[in-house]
């Protein structure tokens, strides 16, 4: 295995424990105040919490299984309520709502991988919420067109992170934050793709990829 391939799998590694940390954390010192708790009241609300954190943590595998792994229990094709549901999942209960623009009811396995990348990149730059709309569309010569757009008072894209977007996997660093653009970049280059950036005002963002899957 290459060195670039090591770091890639190391960084990526990195990523999805630092954004499970939090929620598996969380269970598991649910679980110590549990046995310690006595009273009644306490005790109904860590359960409360338990679920919240097994929530999320199993929204948050959802996730990756689809927008990093093989999403090996579908074949060439995620159905589109899938990433859908992974979508609203990762965003959890955040005030960002999802405009879903998708006619298709399945979604060939690397559109729907570059697309769920995008849609954790824009996720991210929401800090406050807003409004998330997400288009896809199939072209008659086989070319697919993706596209995102982030509305809101506040959209706070990490700088490196708009960098790999805009000029390709080499301007900037791999890092745990830049991963998901890197593998955007790196999808859209497997695929004849390109990928697209364009403010529009400073609480507009549009993040858009062509390929062919």
């Amino acid at each position: 295995m290459s060195d670039n391939r090591v770091e890639f799998a190391s960084v990526l590694a990195s990523r999805l424990c630092h954004d499970l940390l939090s929620p598996v954390g969380a269970f598991a010192n649910g679980l110590e105040l549990l046995g310690d708790e006595q009273d009644a009241d306490m005790r109904a609300r860590c359960v409360e919490l338990l679920e919240q954190s097994a929530k999320a943590s199993a929204s948050k595998l959802k996730f990756f299984r689809l927008a990093f792994g093989s999403a090996g229990g579908f074949r060439d094709k995620v159905p589109a309520p899938e990433i859908l549901s992974a979508i609203n999942g990762i965003i959890g209960d955040r005030p960002t709502t999802v405009n879903w623009l998708v006619a298709s009811d399945d979604v060939p396995k690397p559109a729907a991988k570059l697309l769920l990348n995008l849609a954790l990149i824009l996720t991210d730059a929401l800090v406050r919420g807003g409004e998330l709309a997400i288009g896809y569309e199939q072209q008659a010569d086989g070319m697919v067109e993706i596209v995102l757009h982030a509305q809101a008072d506040r959209i706070l894209l990490d700088k490196d992170v708009e960098a790999i977007l805009v000029g390709g996997e080499g301007a900037a660093d791999t890092t745990s934050r830049t991963i998901t653009a890197v593998l955007v970049q790196a999808i859209a280059a497997q695929h004849d793709g390109q990928v697209m950036l364009a403010r529009e005002a400073s609480n507009s963002l549009i993040v858009g990829a062509v390929l062919r899957p």
